[in-house]
């Protein structure tokens, strides 16, 4: 284990993930403090910066706006301070649902047809076939996740996933195995295949009600089928310039795997996805948050040597 530190953990927030965030962060707290690390907690619920001194690192549990939007990160830079996770542009460009797509599909990687809507009033985009995912452009955890067949539920969905910004994503709907890689430092998990039970969408109700969704690590793909999808995964996090650690999500349809998104702060209780991939090779949760406290310590240094450098 490493050496003993004074951690903040930022939970909270002010984002519609609230409430996900403190059990990713009180799970986070348990375990640092089972292996010896002073924690403290810090909500920041009004979006302001408040950590005190004399702290070694900040372990990022926040989820959504003001978490993985990029602007605690250029707040903590500010400071000077190591926190875990990828730097302020690359949180920014994978909370950006739209900036990112338009990135993977610069990079020639797969990922579903889209366009995007600007005005509640328009029409159905025919052009992206029948079934349609709607949903906002920067918000996490299924947060606005609408699917959409008909008329009725496209105005329905508009009238909902509109609150959340000025403009809507909307893409094809690709019927698939729903797959999510997790990224640790430059290893590639375990994939975790996610099956909602009686055939439903993995929205936000499926992901956060007990029972409500079978998960299978590792996931029954062929050889080939699983180091595709590893691939592909960590080309797209690394396209999108993310570092330490995250969560790809895929869907695939008939062996063809299309990108979804990055999270580049995932869920971190001791049964979300992230820990349960890397669980599967070997690395327990208390021994990933300790790495990942110590994975930010290494990064913050090495920057700030570069920094140095670059002054000299």
């Amino acid at each position: 284990m490493s050496q003993k530190r004074h951690i903040a953990v930022m939970m909270g927030g002010p984002s519609a993930e609230r409430e996900v965030s403190l059990k990713s962060g009180h799970a986070v707290s348990q375990a640092l403090e089972s292996l010896g690390h002073q924690v403290l907690s810090v909500d920041p619920k009004d979006g302001v910066l408040q950590i005190p001194e004399a702290v070694d690192a900040v372990f990022l549990a926040l989820h959504g706006t003001y978490g993985e939007d990029g602007e605690v990160q250029l707040a903590l830079e500010s400071r000077g301070l190591p926190y875990t996770g990828s730097g302020p542009e690359s949180s920014r460009l994978a909370f950006d649902k739209l900036a990112s797509k338009r990135i993977f599909l610069e990079q020639g990687l797969p990922t579903p047809d889209f366009v995007t809507v600007v005005n509640k009033e328009a029409n159905l985009p025919s052009e992206l076939g029948g079934k349609l995912v709607v949903k906002p452009i920067c918000q996490g955890s299924s947060v606005g996740l609408h699917f959409v067949n008909d008329e009725v539920e496209w105005q329905d969905a508009l009238g909902e996933v509109f609150k959340y910004g000025s403009e809507v994503l909307v893409e094809q709907y690709i019927q698939g195995r729903e797959l999510t890689v997790g990224i640790m430092g430059e290893r590639v998990c375990p994939i975790v295949e996610i099956r909602p039970n009686n055939e439903a969408a993995y929205d936000y109700e499926h992901k956060y009600t007990a029972g409500a969704t079978t998960y299978t690590c590792p996931a029954a793909l062929d050889e080939a089928t699983t180091r595709l999808c590893q691939k592909i995964a960590l080309e797209a996090f690394n396209a999108l310039g993310c570092e330490s650690y995250g969560r790809v999500d895929l869907i695939l349809d008939n062996n063809h795997p299309f990108l979804l998104e990055v999270n580049t702060l995932p869920g971190m209780t001791a049964t979300s996805l992230l820990p349960m991939a890397t669980a599967a090779q070997g690395t327990g949760f208390a021994e990933l948050c300790d790495w990942m406290i110590e994975d930010a310590i290494l990064r913050h240094s090495h920057h700030s040597h570069r920094q140095q450098n670059t002054r000299s």
